[in-house]
């Protein structure tokens, strides 16, 4: 498994564990001129959500990936995270702000795959 699929895995799974929703993650590597290779988007009911999420990532991406983000943008308001990992961009949302957005749409050319939540 190469480093970006591993990556992803933990992203998932770190995700996952706070029972963050709607996971799809979009494959831009057949796109030229993107910042990164992969979106992994999802999202959170609450701000504390949205923050308990992007921490569980981190933790899971540190043992699992021994990867840590470059930068982590918009915990203040914790309606819209964005975690660098480089080749990795993930997007944390509130659901109203993820509608807005839609990151999905914009980048429409990418191959998406839906997580299917847990519950």
């Amino acid at each position: 498994m190469n480093e970006a699929k591993k990556l992803i895995q933990q992203i998932t799974e770190g995700i996952q564990e706070k029972k963050g929703k709607n996971i799809v993650i979009a494959d831009l590597t057949h796109i030229d001129d993107t910042i990164c290779n992969y979106f992994v988007i999802c999202q959170g009911n609450s701000p504390s959500q949205v923050n308990a999420i992007v921490e569980s990532v981190k933790d899971f991406t540190r043992k699992g990936a021994d990867s840590k983000p470059f930068a982590i943008d918009g915990l203040r308001n914790a309606e819209w995270v964005a975690m660098d990992y480089a080749d990795v961009l993930v997007h944390v949302f509130l659901p109203e702000v993820r509608d807005f957005y839609n990151l999905e749409h914009l980048w429409a050319d990418a191959k998406l795959t839906q997580i299917p939540d847990l519950d």
